[in-house]
């Protein structure tokens, strides 16, 4: 159960609603577990790469290195953002979880153009391979990744710093398992080349797997309007209200990776609505859309222009 409370100054109307669901479990221990498992094969995945002259290993090695610091990164906006308001930064730090989203999205690129580059240079000299070395190195890879993916797997769904950290764990586990093949390939058949396409293979499935997380993390620092929420459906409901004559000055964004904000103008002409309408309207704004932080000016008279009114006025 999610309390609420409601609150009317002046010409105005405040309300919050405010949870402690799933996806704000605190993932320290997972973030913890995840972070040492991927650091100790970081550094065991680049030693044996370098002894069994692998790019895909070390290309591997060098993605779980970016994921190291992914989670880290995560880690510690997950803690920020559960740090108390102060005078300068009054949402408190919210927003960190934003923002170690996006940096996830930019590490994972950027070491992605890392190994694409070895790849392409690895074709013009092939070299031998240890294929026994690096399937066994992999396939505990496969292991490891997996293992923490699973941590986060239950937040995943509604915090994209979460799911992240989710995501980058399981594209491990599988490219992972895409070193293991390019092993197998090598015993089999001897063919050098497969070393440098499978690093190709794992850049294109890294670029595919972050492009979301990066488009999604680059909406909500711009403060669009969180894609779970229809803002079509939030104005049809405000303005169905009974009382309200019109709606103006509506703005949804994200505080942080789980949370959202609402604030509007409503026009209600005649007797000023009680304080249980913006109780309840706060209440069905959090049920129905998930929208947890409503503040709502109440306007009462036609005659008096609202500076905020029009649409191009922010």
């Amino acid at each position: 159960m999610v309390a609420s409370h409601g609150h009317l100054h002046g010409a105005s109307g405040h309300g919050h609603g405010h949870g402690a669901g799933a996806n704000e479990r605190n993932y320290g221990m997972a973030f913890a577990i995840g972070t040492a498992l991927n650091l100790g094969f970081v550094i065991v995945e680049a030693a044996f790469g370098i002894l069994s002259n692998s790019v895909a290993l070390l290309a591997d090695a060098g993605h779980n290195l970016s994921d190291v610091l992914g989670l880290v990164v995560a880690w510690g906006a997950s803690v920020l953002a559960r740090r108390r308001p102060t005078e300068r930064f009054t949402y408190g730090y919210l927003g960190s979880t934003i923002l170690a989203a996006l940096a996830n999205a930019v590490f994972l690129l950027v070491a992605t153009g890392a190994i694409a580059w070895e790849a392409i240079e690895r074709f013009g000299a092939p070299e031998p391979v240890a294929a026994p070395t690096v399937i066994v190195v992999a396939t505990i890879g496969i292991a490891i990744n997996g293992t923490t993916a699973w941590l986060f797997a239950s937040g995943r769904a509604g915090d994209i710093n979460i799911r992240g950290a989710f995501l980058h764990m399981l594209a491990d586990a599988a490219v992972s398992a895409g070193v293991v093949v390019a092993g197998v390939g090598l015993l089999l058949t001897g063919w050098l080349w497969l070393d440098p396409v499978v690093s190709l293979v794992i850049s294109a499935v890294i670029v595919w797997g972050t492009w979301g997380l990066l488009r999604e993390a680059l909406r909500m620092s711009m403060k669009a309007v969180p894609p779970g929420i229809d803002p079509s459906a939030v104005r049809g409901f405000l303005e169905g209200q009974a009382g309200v004559a019109r709606l103006h000055d509506l703005h949804i964004w994200p505080m942080s990776t789980t949370e959202t904000a609402l604030t509007c103008h409503l026009v209600m002409p005649g007797a000023y609505p009680p304080d249980e309408f913006v109780v309840r309207v706060t209440r069905e704004l959090r049920e129905r859309f998930g929208i947890g932080h409503v503040t709502i000016q109440i306007e009462t008279s036609e005659a008096i222009a609202c500076a905020l009114e029009p649409d191009s006025v922010v």
